[in-house]
């Protein structure tokens, strides 16, 4: 027996999901303990890392209908509603988004798939494009790129020199790694 569950979420508190329960209700039949909701919930979270929807994908079984309002009530970018879909596609579980008729079920709701996974994929070579650009012009304008060092590496080896100490009495001393310790001493070589 197919059952019916409803997914609405609002991004900020000021809002409140009563327009999609009310849009999704006047269509559609569902039970009580089917809603969930995630409210003050940015689209730009995963739908995975949300409290009501991962409870949802725990709760729903194979040949349920999960209806939302709109596409983007399951994620703002591309990839992640790509995502999502596919992961309930997996279970068995159908989509249905009634503001864009997408339902999985139907041969046009996996015609929107592929065409979704196609905007998905040009969506990423978009951002690592735009990645490698970044990380190029960072390069030519002479900045250092990863995250700042945590220690001080000339300070380190000095310790280590001074108190005549091991690479792992040094690294405990400092709570660091031993690569870290080896890499301050290879760098800041001290002289006997």
């Amino acid at each position: 027996m197919t059952t019916i569950l409803a997914y609405t979420r609002v991004s900020s508190d000021g809002q409140s999901v009563e327009a999609q329960r009310h849009a999704i209700g006047q269509r559609y039949k569902v039970s009580d303990d089917g809603w969930f909701t995630d409210e003050a919930t940015s689209g730009t979270t995963k739908a995975l890392e949300r409290t009501g929807f991962k409870a949802l994908f725990t709760f729903a079984r194979k040949g349920d209908t999960v209806i939302v309002a709109a596409i983007d009530r399951l994620g703002r970018n591309t990839i992640d509603v790509l995502e999502t879909v596919e992961a309930l596609k997996a279970k068995g579980v159908t989509v249905v988004s009634m503001r864009e008729g997408f339902d999985l079920s139907m041969p046009t709701g996996k015609l929107m798939l592929t065409l979704l996974a196609g905007v998905a994929e040009l969506e990423r070579e978009n951002i690592k494009a735009r990645q490698m650009a970044g990380i190029e012009k960072a390069r030519q304008d002479g900045r250092k790129l990863g995250a700042p060092k945590q220690h001080d590496d000339a300070a380190i080896a000095s310790w280590r020199k001074e108190n005549g100490a091991s690479i792992q009495a040094t690294a405990d001393h400092w709570g660091v790694s031993t690569a870290t310790v080896k890499r301050a001493c290879r760098a800041h070589p001290v002289e006997a």
